[in-house]
């Protein structure tokens, strides 16, 4: 079996384990992983943070990205577009946002954009990872296309039930340097 393959696989089966996670084990992981992210050296000196939107079955981001706002820092998100790519855009507030591609709360076209060289620290989504910072995203490449040039600090966040010691990995797939999940920080540089 190919490694797209293996990939396509292990997202099935970690999307089905992350079903059977109880909700009130997601509602505590995840506010434990954003207490983590806060308590970060890199996001106290970061002047400009980088953080997806949480949906569904990914972690929920709304508490972690309100308290970015109240400190005062810039905060950028995702704009998906098409062939993998997105646009960080800056938002003021959560009620900016809008469900856009695959129902993704995202901003306005119109917010003022950011070049990765201008983000201090980025959060990264996935469907799984390893705690030596392989990661499996979502399939699209967005994660990885933004990687590929992001030369800040890179903080994965994911739930622990939903870890693993084996990720297949392809030659474009970046090793994150620092991983979060409810029982720790794992730092791999």
């Amino acid at each position: 079996m190919d490694i797209k393959t293996q990939k396509k696989e292990l997202r099935k089966r970690v999307r089905a384990e992350e079903r059977r996670l109880c909700r009130e084990y997601k509602r505590q992981a995840d506010r434990i992983i954003g207490w983590r992210v806060e308590g970060l050296p890199e996001y106290r000196k970061a002047k400009t943070v980088f953080a997806f939107v949480g949906m569904d079955r990914e972690i929920d981001t709304k508490p972690l990205l309100e308290k970015i706002l109240a400190d005062g820092k810039r905060l950028c998100v995702p704009l998906c577009r098409e062939a993998g790519m997105m646009d960080l855009k800056v938002i003021t507030s959560l009620d900016e946002l809008r469900p856009g591609t695959w129902g993704i709360l995202e901003p306005s076209d119109s917010a003022p954009s950011v070049r990765p060289d201008e983000v201090d620290l980025a959060v990264i989504p996935c469907v799984s990872c390893s705690h030596e910072g392989l990661r499996l995203g979502q399939g699209g490449g967005y994660y990885d296309r933004f990687l590929e040039g992001f030369r800040g600090c890179a903080a994965l966040i994911c739930r622990e039930a939903l870890t693993l010691k084996d990720i297949p990995v392809e030659p474009h797939d970046a090793v994150i340097p620092v991983v979060i999940t409810e029982k720790g920080v794992f730092r791999n540089m």
